[in-house]
This record gives C-alpha cells, structure tokens and sequence, in this order.
C-alpha cells in the first residue's frame, strides 16, 4: 500500500515537472520557436548564475518582463561557475526548474559558454536585462562585449532599476538551504536512473570477486576516567577501565565488501605477535581469505587511543613506517598476479606497503580486464593518490587531493577537475567530509562531467570508516553495472550509515536497503 502511494506520487511529480521542463531550451531550439530577429514579439533576456533565487532576482526579472512580450532567463552552466567553494550550491538542472516553475519565465537556457555573447548572437533579442549593480561607475569589459554584439545587430541593453541587492552567496552561507534530496532526484531523473536499479544493483553484489591490498591496522580505544593531577608535577592521571580492540585500516575494507556478499581476498603485511593472530581470526570469522605476509622485524600496526569521558586526550601509536622488502614485494606480485579477481582495490594507508618505489611494481601486476580502484586515507602521514596512475576509480578526500597538487588555494571543483585530468583515471570520487562528495568522470556530449551528491547521514556520531563502506559499495556498484552515479550514490548512502554508528562496523546490504527506503519516502513526501 505504502509502495503504491510512493509510486503514485512519484508519477504526479513527473508530470508536473515536464510541465516546466517543456520551457527549458537550448539555444538553437529556441530561435527555431521564437524565429529571426526582428520579430513581432519583444524579446528581453536576462543571464545569471540564479544559485538561490531571492526577492532581488524576482524583481529583476518582474521589470524585465513588463518590457516586452518574451522572458528568455539564460543560467551559466555549473562548469563555469568558480565563485565559493563547492559552487553551485544548486545544480544547473535544478535552477533551471526552478527559474521555469516562475510564470514570468518564458523560456530558460542553460548556457554552455563562459560568457552568454554566442546565445546573444544566436537568439538575437531586442533587449538584454542587466541587475542595477552594473550600471554604477565604468562600463565593465564583460558588459562592454555583450553591448558590442547587441549593437551588431541592432538589440538595447537595459538596466533593471533597485536600491537593493540580494547575494546568492551571502544567503547560502548565512543558512545552506537542505536540498540533499532534491538534488539527488534531479541527478537521478537526469541520468535514468530509478530506486529500484539501486536495488537491483545491491542484489547484484553478492559473489562479486575482490581483491584487497593494504596496511592492516588494529585500532583500540583505552576507556579511562579522570582521577586528576599530580600536586609536584604537571602530570595528568587517569584510572583505566576497559580496553576494546577493532580490525582497521584495509581490513575494515575488505570487511565491508565482505558484508556485502563479495568473495574478498586480503593480502597484507603484518608483525608476528598477537594483533597478527586477532586479526587473522576475525577476518577468518568473517569468510575473508586472508593472505597475511608475516615480518617478525615490524610490528602489526596499533593505534591506540586514551579516552575520558568521550574526549581522546591522548593518541598512542605503534607501528613502523619503513618499505616493506623487496622478498615481501615479490610476493605480493605473486599474490596479485595469481589471484582470480573481477576488481582489486588498493587501500593505501602509508604503513609500509605502499611508496613511490613499491606502487610501481604492484600496479603493474594486475591482471588484464580488472576494475583497478585505489584510495588513500592518511592520518597522520602524506600519501600521493597520483601515484595510482590511470585507475578506473580513485576515492582521495580534499586533504588528500590538495596535497597531490600542491595546491592549498584553489577551491573545491577545479581542484577536482585537475585532479581528474592529472591522474587520468575513469572516475574520481572526491571525499568532502560533511559536505558530502563531488564525483568527477569521462563525459560524452549528453552526460555531465560532475556531479555533486550532498552527506546522507541522517545523524552523523562518528565519521571514523565513512570513507571505508563508500569505497567497499562503489566498487561493487561498478563492478556490477559499471555506471558511476549508481556507484556514487550508494557508495554516498552506506558511508551516510557508517557515520550514524559509533566504531567502525561493516555496512550491510540491509543497512542499505532500509537507507534507500527511507530516502525514496523522503522524496515522494519532500
């Protein structure tokens, strides 16, 4: 009953959608409809970034339209737009709309080029609106170039009178509107995409072969609580109480793929002492093949943290960062060259196995036809995610990407978009924490080549092993229908769960399942 009131009402907003969409245009569809200048209809057209669409846009374009006969409102494409980081807050699809749902709205293009002039010279209108701001002082050089081509044809700039101007970006980030779910139904019904091939796709993971490659940590968290100062010396005393240990690091990776019905391999290198043993015996519990090289020279990695009261006063870490050999090289090669996979992930935490001497070597022996998938998350170590050339997925967070480039000021998406051309991989998932991810990929003349997918997590407890359930899900995703917005989107809700839970425990498909559930609720009720 509830599923057929869910697909009810998506089917109501699909068609009050195409209601709108049939104003959206482009710019060549549009001058077949309005014909060649001159015309005996008054064309006016106004040209904007319209991130959030505020009283000052609505009375611009109130004047605009009361001179003449047609609105034409152009947008700037999201690739063009480099104002604030993670810019457009809203999605060219969604503003154009949103732009379309107003009735003084004629016509809404989205403009592909930097500058609206070759849409000018295209569609030829008799007016062109400019906000008040533009009049004030010296001709800017960029409306000079839009007079220029109005004059070549004989069109009139105008400037839409207002004391008051309204900032998009002042707005967004005095209170960031919550459009998570609105944004993500825009991406789907652009891309053809249903919740039932979100689910079909989870049914499609189980038995999917992997491959994990990476440093094992165990990560402990040593519960103490306060008894207070020494009186002689500046020494903080704390009483223990319990101590519990949790799998880490690329362990965790392959865990959660492992949840997910995968049939995972684990190769990695570990210390010959007790940690090797616990982790051994909780991936063996798990179903995981466990192909553990032992160096009785270095210990397994620990990371051990003090916690009062829910505070980590003190991080201990034991652990030693040297290259791993050349012999235990050697027979990693064998492992990966030897191991029948459909996708082989490597998970680069700088531990040891992996360095600009060692990756070479690795990459190289994977097979022909593998999904080749690479992530770095490096606490308090650098990693370069350049160093995986030419992967078919790449998962790096800001602090990683930036590091990579060298480049602290850039903001988000073209830092992403160099990111993507400079490690010539298929797609990269950039990680932005709270703010969710930007995923980046090969784009044809009818695709986008990004698209942001904002944080699902309902109520975030612990970020800690977000980052490890989305590239578990993705990668299964894209083993399983090769599409990069189904592996996005599913990779952005299971690490949504991740942070709803405290630790770091393995997503399951029912986890995901129930996510994708509550999400489409939202979305016939948003």
């Amino acid at each position: 009953m509830v599923q057929d009131v869910i697909e009810r009402d998506c089917v109501m907003e699909e068609q009050a959608l195409l209601q709108y969409k049939r104003k959206i245009k482009t710019a060549a569809e549009l001058r077949e409809v309005i014909g060649p200048h001159p015309r005996e209809k008054k064309i006016i057209m106004c040209h904007g970034v319209f991130d959030i669409v505020h009283p000052g846009h609505l009375r611009h374009l109130l004047y605009a339209k009361s001179k003449a006969d047609i609105l034409v409102v152009s947008l700037t494409a999201d690739e063009h737009i480099t104002k604030g980081n993670t810019r457009p807050y809203v999605p060219e699809d969604l503003r154009a709309i949103n732009l379309a749902a107003f009735e003084v709205v004629d016509y809404v293009i989205i403009d592909r080029e930097v500058k609206p002039l070759a849409n000018l010279q295209i569609l030829q209108p008799n007016y062109f609106a400019k906000g008040y701001e533009y009049v004030k002082g010296a001709i800017n050089p960029k409306t000079q170039e839009e007079i220029d081509v109005l004059d070549s044809y004989g069109g009139e700039m105008i400037f839409t009178p207002g004391d008051i101007v309204y900032s998009s970006s002042s707005l967004i980030e005095l209170a960031p509107p919550k459009i998570a779910i609105e944004k993500l139904l825009m991406l789907m019904q652009g891309e053809g995409i249903t919740f039932k091939n979100l689910r079909d796709t989870v049914a499609k993971m189980p038995g999917i072969r992997v491959h994990v490659l990476g440093d094992t940590i165990v990560d402990s968290y040593t519960q103490c609580s306060m008894i207070g100062g020494q009186t002689k010396t500046p020494t903080m005393s704390v009483r223990f109480e319990r101590r519990q240990d949790f799998v880490g690091g690329a362990a965790v990776v392959a865990k959660h793929l492992r949840a997910a019905g995968a049939d995972v391999t684990f190769s990695t290198v570990m210390g010959q002492d007790a940690f090797k043993d616990y982790v051994i015996d909780d991936l063996k519990e798990q179903g995981i093949q466990t192909l553990a090289l032992v160096d009785p020279t270095r210990p397994t990695t620990n990371k051990n943290a003090i916690v009062v009261d829910n505070y980590r006063l003190l991080k201990v870490d034991t652990l030693d960062n040297r290259s791993i050999s050349e012999k235990t090289v050697r027979q990693l090669i064998s492992q990966i060259s030897e191991t029948p996979t459909d996708a082989i992930v490597y998970a680069d935490f700088r531990h040891g196995i992996f360095n600009k001497h060692t990756i070479v070597d690795l990459v190289s022996a994977i097979p022909e036809g593998v999904l080749r998938v690479a992530d770095s998350q490096v606490a308090s170590r650098w990693g370069n995610i350049l160093e995986f050339q030419g992967f078919d997925l790449i998962t790096p967070n800001e602090r990683e990407a930036r590091f990579s480039l060298g480049d602290q000021d850039s903001i988000v998406r073209p830092l992403g978009s160099e990111l993507y051309r400079r490690a010539n991989c298929k797609t990269l998932m950039l990680k932005l924490g709270d703010r969710g991810m930007i995923t980046f990929r090969d784009s044809g003349p009818e695709t986008r080549s990004f698209f942001m997918i904002e944080s699902f997590a309902d109520h975030a407890v612990d970020p800690v092993g977000a980052g490890d359930a989305l590239l578990a899900y993705s990668t299964l995703a894209l083993v399983a229908t090769k599409n990069e917005v189904i592996a996005s989107i599913l990779g952005s809700f299971a690490a949504g769960i991740e942070c709803e839970h405290d630790g770091n425990f393995p997503v399951t498909p029912q986890d995901l399942l129930r996510k994708i559930d509550k999400v489409e609720q939202q979305v016939s009720y948003a």
